[in-house]
């Protein structure tokens, strides 16, 4: 299994891309700014996106690329490309996003019988099967109903955990659980820098100090990315990580880096 990382940024600018992950060649997890940099035949070959909430930057890219792969999928006689998010997030892409009026609702396009996108509802504890690979919903606290993610590497690891937590403040109910996996890489927001710490809690952002006392509930050393980071404030971030007291080898995570799992 291969993670490559398609945006890592809390907004956009020149060179910055927001949150997406493309897990093999077919489940993307999220769908920000950074899926609209894959080449058509590989958006046409996603059939599954995981969204980790429905904020803007997390889902905008899902009614593009419907649009952009409608064609392709229907030609090669796919079936549609299968959504997986809290009920609370699809039906904010239901109200807010496939109604009309801000974009065509492809679920029920080109047919009702064979749309080009299908909404599937999960829970907090839910462990997904997709093609093999199994993927745990785990949970977040943040401004709107949220989770993250545990992709399990397979026996071949050891059942290593990559593990992605989505927009969070402090929650302990994710360290409680990550207590109990193996981890071989935590992709961790950590949004505004220490001088904005108040806004970070405000909106259920990590900031480097909160950061410090959250890793400090995962035993051992584990190989640590920041993501979610504004742009222009990547320096001012990762100075305040860098000078945390921490047991693990912590790194900005950059679009365009692969993971193996």
């Amino acid at each position: 299994m291969k993670i490559r990382v398609l945006g890592c940024s809390g907004a956009i600018a020149a060179g910055y891309k927001t949150t997406a992950f493309l897990l093999d060649d077919d489940v993307l997890i999220d769908a920000g700014t950074g899926v609209g940099d894959l080449p058509l035949d590989v958006l046409a070959a996603i059939d599954h996106i995981l969204l980790s909430h429905s904020h803007l930057d997390h889902v905008l890219g899902i009614p593009l690329l419907a649009d952009a792969v409608l064609r392709l999928r229907a030609a090669a006689g796919k079936p549609p490309i299968q959504v997986h998010a809290l009920p609370e997030t699809l039906e904010a892409l239901r109200r807010h996003i496939f109604n009309g009026a801000i974009w065509p609702d492809f679920t029920r396009l080109p047919s009702r019988d064979a749309p080009v996108l299908s909404l599937h509802p999960f829970q907090i504890g839910d462990r997904l099967d997709l093609g093999g690979r199994a993927i745990e919903v785990l949970s977040a606290a943040h401004t709107v109903p949220a989770v993250g993610f545990a992709v399990d590497a397979g026996a071949a690891s050891d059942h290593a955990h990559w593990v992605y937590t989505g927009d969070t403040g402090p929650n302990p109910a994710l360290w409680q659980r990550l207590s109990q996996l193996r981890l071989s890489h935590l992709v961790i927001e950590t949004a505004f820098s220490d001088d904005e710490c108040e806004l970070a809690h405000i909106s259920q952002h990590l900031c480097p100090a909160d950061l410090g006392q959250e890793l400090k509930q995962l035993a051992g050393s584990v190989d640590v990315r920041i993501t979610h980071i504004k742009p222009g404030e990547v320096e001012a971030v990762m100075q305040g990580v860098q000078a945390l007291d921490s047991a693990h080898r912590i790194t900005a995570l950059q679009a365009g880096q692969e993971m193996d799992l």
